[in-house]
């Protein structure tokens, strides 16, 4: 992960205190934010107040089990699209079919490996990443309505053609209001870590929004970057 970037959080629920040691040392080297719980319903609690990125879940555990868990977290609107990765000690078909038809995305044989474990992660995080990028078609904001596949704003129904570049970064900004995204991300999603361009590039496209949409979307973080807010 980049060094700017917001750690991505992940949830490890396992009963076996050695294995959540393990997977919260090798996850946090890889630059991840760890929150864990020891059994089922711990997990229900921690999940709904941290809101994690990812969820690692043992399948045999105490109290309420991996399988019953991710149906529950399946049935919460926040978390129908969180991905859930299953940790599984037996390599049985039946243990690895239940956990896909309740709404798993992966399983992980235990004994694991660092490097299975990051590798696993990190695709279901880029999988998920993506998807969450093609569902979202439009953006309403108060006044202005941001439509992806028009490539067009509209404001009261009045349609604001943008230049390609300013219309990507307003997307980019819009669909996480309220998250500061620095100069090297916006250079990095929109032009790509191959183009070199002038740092005022940024500034001028946030300018020559603001123009266009007023000052009240596009708020400057001094010394760090620019945010979207409603």
């Amino acid at each position: 992960m980049r060094e700017n970037q917001p750690a991505k959080k992940i949830l490890i629920v396992d009963d076996e205190p050695d294995i959540l040691e393990f997977l919260r040392y090798n996850l946090r080297k890889e630059g991840y934010e760890v929150v864990t719980a020891n059994d089922g319903r711990a997990a229900l609690l921690v999940a709904e107040r941290e809101k994690p990125h990812l969820i690692v879940l043992d399948i045999m555990m105490p109290e309420l089990d991996g399988v019953e868990t991710c149906r529950i977290l399946r049935k919460n609107k926040a978390f129908e699209h969180t991905p859930i990765a299953f940790l599984t000690a037996r390599d049985e078909d039946f243990s690895q079919i239940t956990a896909l038809d309740v709404g798993g995305d992966d399983y992980i044989t235990k004994p694991i490996k660092p490097r299975v474990l990051i590798s696993r992660i990190n695709a279901l995080l880029r999988r998920s990443s993506r998807q969450n990028e093609e569902e979202q078609e439009a953006i309403h904001a108060h006044d202005l309505v941001i439509d992806k596949l028009k490539v067009l704003v509209f404001r009261d129904g009045v349609a604001i053609e943008l230049p390609k570049k300013e219309f990507e970064i307003l997307w980019l900004l819009a669909s996480k209001p309220g998250r500061v995204f620095t100069r090297e991300e916006i250079f990095d999603k929109i032009w790509g870590s191959d183009v070199i361009v002038g740092n005022r590039t940024i500034d001028v496209h946030i300018r020559k929004l603001r123009e266009r949409l007023g000052e009240r979307y596009i708020k400057t973080m001094k010394g760090i970057g620019y945010k979207f807010e409603f």
